[in-house]
């Protein structure tokens, strides 16, 4: 199995996103996710993810829990942990799907 840390790189880059915004199905804010440390490898999988799925549905959120790799089984065993994994998870569970906003650098 691939660590989170080599899959990364085969990811395309954000270097243009300042953050990615999700929305629910009735137009709600359900995320926002900024291009920093400690949340720009979740930034580089969701845009995968919208890129490959067009938004992220079940079909995405389960790409996506393959993509977190180790990261995935450590937020099952400790819910809250990894937000943006657990959002995957929910998405899941009540087969939903979340549009994706990108918001790029220099946008305030």
């Amino acid at each position: 199995m691939q660590n989170f840390s080599d899959i990364l790189p085969t990811l395309a880059s954000i270097d243009h996103l300042q953050a990615i915004e999700l929305y629910d199905a009735d137009g709600s804010i359900a995320g926002i996710i900024e291009n920093k440390p400690g949340s720009s490898g979740s930034v580089k999988v969701y845009h995968h993810l919208w890129k490959k799925w067009g938004a992220i549905n079940a079909s995405a959120a389960r790409e996506g829990l393959a993509l977190y790799a180790e990261h995935t089984e450590d937020a099952r065993q400790h819910p809250g942990k990894h937000p943006n994994i657990d959002r995957l998870f929910q998405v899941i569970d009540k087969d939903d799907s979340l549009t994706v906003e990108t918001i790029p650098v220099g946008i305030a």
